[in-house]
């Protein structure tokens, strides 16, 4: 997951994308945040959580979900989605590439679910 990301519109045709597409859409839709991410680790295990807006902390979506991966054992990232109205920050590509799998993709949908892009950190 080196260099300059490269985005490209498409629909996942892999069912476990989808997958974890869905489970950012319930991840937000549960408690109302901004964001929704999951991610699925290299063992196929899959993480889902929404963005936390504390008076002390704030992590994006996919932070949450990186450290709930890093923090089961993970050792690699294979896909990850966010729900979003905004693409994945350079933070949240950048913190995709501190569990390096090979052939990252993430997935970006609006709060609809509809894929805005695929991008490859």
């Amino acid at each position: 997951m080196s260099g300059a990301a490269v985005e490209k519109s498409l629909i996942p045709e892999d069912p476990e994308d989808l997958k974890l597409i869905t489970l950012a859409r319930a991840a937000r839709a549960r408690t109302g945040a901004h964001q929704g991410a999951a991610v699925r680790d290299t063992d196929g295990r899959a993480y889902a959580a929404a963005s936390v807006h504390l008076e002390h902390l704030r992590l994006s979506a996919i932070a949450v979900a990186v450290a709930m991966a890093a923090s089961s054992g993970a050792n690699g990232i294979e896909a990850a989605a966010l729900l979003s109205e905004q693409r994945p920050s350079t933070e949240d590509l950048e913190i995709l590439r501190d569990l390096p799998g090979s052939g990252v993709t993430v997935w970006w949908a609006d709060s609809r679910g509809t894929v805005q892009s695929m991008i490859e950190p």
